[in-house]
This record gives structure tokens, C-alpha cells and sequence, in this order.
């Protein structure tokens, strides 16, 4: 399977791979230096940083104490993914925009080689957020990072028997997802931002943080992953 991209690359790089259990240092140094070998071709990028596991032990922790709504969770986890995003944001910092997009509409023209976002909202995940700066910078795809390597016909941490879908509808993937967010969902794509994207025309592709296979995806060449569209 391959993918045809512009000069423009959206990406939602997932918190699982940012910060498994602690954070991936190592995957973030690989990271900065593929991220800079293709800005050097011309390309820009703009890279939504999620939570991860950091935002559970948060969560846990206040849960702990008080009694939390799903708002507070959400506000828990989207001020998680801005410290991430600040991480990612400073090691770029010689190329990347000083601003991290915390809030839609804050960066009006991508005048960096690297502009960095987070979560901006209760109610969603930063899938949402990529997919919405795709449709707003005119950018027909978003490459979402995580831990999947596609998405499967059935919950593949449940299911030996599921199987790798590499292409399909976006009608067809809302059919295998909860149609509501609730805080801590995990989906290769989360409920709003798969009905934005089916509404916007944005196709979303799933892959995971190896980063051979994201070279060989942008690079329009075969790769492992799902396409929805």
C-alpha cells in the first residue's frame, strides 16, 4: 500500500509512544532527527503530542481523593499532553514555532519548518485536534502515531483471531468504535475526531513509531498500516 503527500505533513503523535511508562527518550532523539532530515527536503510538519500513561497516574491520583467528572479527567489529560508538547516543542526549538497550538485558531499560517500542538478541549482526544489543523491548513490527511500498527476488525489485545484491515471506509471504522468519548478511550481514532474527518473529507493512516516504516509512508513508498478514508 502506498500513500501520495505534500509538502505539509499533519501528525498525531500518539502519549503511548511519547511516554509508555516513562518518557522514550530514545524514540524522542530517532524522532527529532527524521523530523530534521526531511525538513531539510523541504517538508514542514505540524505534530500533536498526546498524554500517555502519565495521564492515568494523575487521574488515579485525584481519584484517590476526591470524586472526579469525566471534565476533570479530560482537563487532567489535555494539561498533560501541553507539558508533553512543550517537551517536543523545545527540542526543536532552532526550527519549531515558540508557540504550541493550545487552542484552535491560535497559529493562522505554519511559518515554521515544526509547529507543535496539544489538547485544547474536554471531549476529545488529540486525534481530534490533528485531523481539525489538517482541515484548517488545508492538509487532505493526518499520519496518527500510537501503539496499533493498523486498525484490526476486533479489539487485537482480546482477540488472537483479529485481523489487520488495511484499508477502509470511514462509515466502515465508525462501526467498530464506541460512538461516544469517554476520558481514557483508546482507538486508533476517537469518536469526534472520526466523525470530523468523515464530515471533512480527511483520511487518517495508522501506524506505529517505527520509524522505518514512517520514512517508507512518506516517502509514498510501501508501508504497514491502515488507510481510512
Amino acid at each position: 500500500m502506498h500513500h501520495k503527500f505534500g509538502k505539509t505533513i499533519v501528525m498525531a503523535l500518539g502519549g503511548s509512544i511519547v511516554y509508555p511508562s516513562e518518557i522514550n527518550s530514545r524514540f524522542i532523539r530517532d524522532f527529532k532527527r527524521f523530523v530534521e532530515r526531511f525538513v531539510k527536503k523541504g517538508y514542514k510538519f505540524v505534530i500533536v503530542v498526546g498524554g500517555g500513561s502519565i495521564c492515568r497516574v494523575y487521574q488515579k491520583a485525584a481519584a484517590e481523593v476526591a470524586p472526579l467528572t469525566d471534565e476533570d479527567k479530560d482537563w487532567l489529560g489535555i494539561h498533560v499532553t501541553r507539558l508533553n508538547a512543550h517537551l517536543i516543542r523545545t527540542i526543536f526549538r532552532d526550527i519549531a514555532n515558540p508557540v504550541v497550538i493550545d487552542t484552535r485558531g491560535k497559529i493562522k499560517k505554519l511559518n515554521h519548518a515544526v509547529t507543535v500542538g496539544s489538547g485544547w478541549h474536554p471531549g476529545s482526544s488529540t486525534d481530534h485536534v490533528a485531523t481539525a489543523l489538517a482541515s484548517d491548513f488545508k492538509i487532505p490527511e493526518v499520519v496518527i502515531i500510537g501503539k496499533p500498527d493498523h486498525v484490526y476488525d476486533k479489539d487485537p489485545n482480546k482477540f488472537k483471531g483479529a485481523k489487520p484491515l488495511p484499508q477502509l471506509s470511514w462509515k466502515a471504522y465508525r462501526k467498530l468504535i464506541p460512538s461516544e468519548w469517554t476520558p481514557g478511550f483508546h482507538s486508533p481514532v476517537d469518536p469526534l475526531a472520526a466523525r470530523f474527518g468523515q464530515k471533512e473529507g480527511i483520511d487518517a493512516i495508522i501506524v506505529n513509531g517505527d520509524l522505518k516504516n514512517l520514512q517508507a509512508l512518506l516517502e509514498g513508498k510501501e508501508f504497514r498500516g491502515t488507510v481510512i478514508s
